[in-house]
């Protein structure tokens, strides 16, 4: 089944009687979700322990994305990045197992420069083999050589909501990653049923479902309806999780 996450584990006082009552925040939001997005590391390092200990917060089967710093993505601008890449592949290294994908967001003014990305996806390449995802917010990112690039680096490419590259019907499978970040007003807005059930629709076994619409509160409640799709009493959740 797919994993079903918001951006941080925030719970809403509203939504609090929909999760367990013992432990820290992070194991509570674990006692109904299967995953999480961490976000803060795109702004600031944390201590290895840090993550040591929100590893040992959560069930063997629970798995954190974790997103690449700006350092990387913004300052940088993709050049020079394998020193700040391996601090932070060596920062995360304690969640071990319970590792999922690197999400790598670039800014909307990083225009599609084919030298510099594939030196910088070989760079993350060469220093970590697992599931790397990049959402892209320039046009240019839209081209063939673009998608062949990434291809050629086995690195996935995120569909946002809203899609400023990648709309949906550029997507040959299932996306592999889901970043639903509210519309019409973005980290604010809820989305309706209707409309979560129409993401449902896109997810593979294996996808991610992130909600980023966290600054109103509305990114638990919409994963909670998501998660009405997938219940975890069904035959592909009983298999993922035996």
């Amino acid at each position: 089944m797919p994993i079903v996450a918001t951006a941080a584990w925030s719970i809403p006082k509203k939504a609090g009687d929909r999760f367990g009552t013992e432990g820290s925040g992070l194991t509570r939001y674990a006692s109904v979700f299967d995953g999480v997005e961490i976000n803060s590391t795109f702004y600031r390092r944390h201590k290895t322990s840090t993550f040591a200990r929100w590893a040992d917060s959560v069930p063997d089967s629970f798995r954190f994305a974790v997103k690449i710093p700006k350092e990387i993505s913004h300052t940088r601008a993709m050049k020079d990045i394998a020193e700040p890449f391996d601090t932070f592949l060596a920062d995360i290294a304690p969640l071990g197992e319970k590792r999922g994908p690197l999400l790598c967001q670039v800014p909307p003014s990083l225009v599609f420069d084919a030298h510099v990305l594939e030196t910088a996806l070989k760079t993350l390449r060469d220093a970590d083999d697992e599931r790397i995802v990049i959402e892209a917010r320039h046009k240019s990112w839209a081209s063939a050589e673009a998608l062949n690039l990434l291809k050629n680096f086995a690195i996935d490419r995120v569909f946002a909501n809203p899609a400023p590259v990648w709309p949906a019907e550029d997507f040959e499978r299932q996306p592999k990653y889901v970043r639903l970040h509210g519309k019409p007003k973005i980290y604010y807005s809820s989305y309706t049923d209707d409309e979560i059930a129409s993401f449902s629709k896109l997810l593979a076994p294996e996808s991610w479902c992130v909600f980023d619409n966290t600054a109103s509160g509305a990114a638990i409640e919409n994963a909670l309806t998501m998660l009405g799709h997938y219940p975890r009493n069904s035959p592909s959740f009983m298999s993922r999780s035996s």
